[in-house]
This record gives C-alpha cells, sequence and structure tokens, in this order.
C-alpha cells in the first residue's frame, strides 16, 4: 500500500535520517550497525490474529464482544495493537526507547506501523500518549510513547496534544501485577484538561498494552473531560498466555 504523507512528516523522518548520518545506529532489535530496525526484525514479528474482540482487541473463537467487555465495558470504544508483544526484536526495541534512550527508534517503528494504522480508519482530532509521572519523567527525561505518538500525529494530520492529559497519582511499576492488581494501581491515576478535549476524538497511545487497565483508566479521565470519543492504540500487546510476570 503506498501512502501519502504530509510534508511535515517527511520533514520529521528527514531529521532523523540526518542524524543517523552523523551517529550511524544500531538496529532495535538485533543491534546490526547502520539501520535502526533491520529487514529481519521486520518479518520476525507477530501480529494479534482475528477474530479479536470488537472492543479490546483480544484475540477470540468468534467475531463479536468478550465476555469480559459484555460484562464491564471499557471507557475506550476500541482498543487496537500493532504487534504482539514476545521475547525476541519488539520486546528488545521497545526497552531500547525506553531505558537506553534510542530516540530514533519510535520513528522507524511508526513507519512500520501506519499503514496497519490507516486500516483501521479511525476519525481522530488528537493524540494524547499516556503520560509518565513526574519522577519517572525526570529519571528518563522523555516520555517513550511520545516518540511513536509525534509521528503519527504529523502523518495523519491529527494534533498532537501531551499536556491534554496527566498523571496526578504516581503508580508503581505494572510488571509482576495481576489484572485486578494493575486496575487498581492506575486507578483515578489521570486528569483530562477538559478545556483541550471536551467534544473531542481522543487517540490515547501507549507503547505495550497488556490487560488494557492503563489505557482504559486514561480514556475514563478524557471521557470525564468531555472527550466526544476515545479510541486506544498500542505499539505491542501482551497476550494472556504469556502471562503478567515480565510484562
Amino acid at each position: 500500500m503506498k501512502l501519502d504523507f504530509p510534508v511535515g512528516y517527511y520533514l520529521y523522518r528527514l531529521f532523523w535520517v540526518g542524524i543517523d548520518l552523523l551517529y550511524p545506529p544500531l538496529c532495535g532489535g538485533c543491534e546490526k550497525v547502520g539501520i535502526r530496525w533491520c529487514e529481519n526484525c521486520k518479518t520476525s514479528l507477530s501480529f494479534v490474529p482475528n477474530p479479536k474482540c470488537e472492543i479490546c482487541g483480544l484475540p477470540q473463537e468468534k467475531e463479536g464482544v468478550c465476555n469480559s467487555c459484555e460484562k464491564n465495558r471499557p471507557a475506550y470504544s476500541v482498543l487496537r495493537s500493532w504487534a504482539v508483544f514476545e521475547e525476541g526484536p519488539i520486546r528488545d526495541a521497545l526497552h531500547g526507547m525506553k531505558y537506553r534512550q534510542d530516540l530514533g527508534l519510535g520513528d522507524s517503528l511508526l513507519a512500520e506501523m501506519l499503514a496497519y494504522i490507516e486500516q483501521l480508519n479511525w476519525d481522530i482530532d488528537i493524540v494524547v500518549p499516556v503520560p509518565l509521572g513526574r519522577k519517572r519523567f525526570r529519571e528518563r527525561g522523555y516520555n517513550q510513547v511520545g516518540l511513536i505518538a509525534r509521528p503519527l500525529a504529523l502523518a495523519k494530520k491529527w494534533k498532537y496534544a501531551p499536556r491534554s492529559l496527566k498523571r496526578v497519582k504516581e503508580t508503581i511499576s505494572q510488571v509482576g501485577l495481576g489484572a485486578d492488581e494493575r486496575e487498581k494501581n492506575v486507578r483515578s491515576a489521570f486528569l483530562a484538561n477538559e478545556k483541550k478535549v471536551a467534544g473531542k476524538r481522543v487517540l490515547v497511545m501507549d507503547d505495550v498494552s497488556t490487560t488494557g487497565a492503563t489505557l482504559n483508566s486514561c480514556a475514563k479521565a478524557l471521557v470525564k473531560g468531555n472527550a466526544a470519543e476515545v479510541y486506544a492504540l498500542s505499539l505491542a500487546r501482551a497476550l494472556p498466555h504469556h502471562g503478567l510476570e515480565t510484562v
């Protein structure tokens, strides 16, 4: 599929090409020299199989809404994820963005995601990355989700609005927590800026979704801020059989 994008997106990509000329990159998945995301890592990815729940996006045996979403409908209208989070290149790439300051990798991964996002055919006004708490932001110096969300907004001519949502409760890491613990950990952790989100169709983005608790908590805050509709998107999805111990 050939996609045409605004000039601003191409200029953003050109910036990273210039950085790569000055400082030759390593592949985020396998550390191959000279490229940020190599062909071998691209072809190694797994994708969430169909059929999947119409709302939360988890695979199931038949089309429709899963039992969990029927019983406790999320605040977002739809959650979708590009790839399956598993051992290998995608896990290493996301850890590189998050912990090793591989800032250019977000641009490369988003370029691979764009055809999938086009197929979703969502009508979006603003894009919001899941916000970090103050402590984590000071430690890291950047929000790794923004490395994907910003170029997406440029490519789709959507407004990038990271300040439309903030984390108002410092939460512990979700790694190792069960589903109920994850939901409790992020409950009421976010606050939307009503002036920025009221009446808007909002896309909230995360790097990895496991139970969807964080994205749902964000969506609840956005709905409370009178957003017209909330969609949720993650780069990767941890499937139930992977367990929660390391995700």
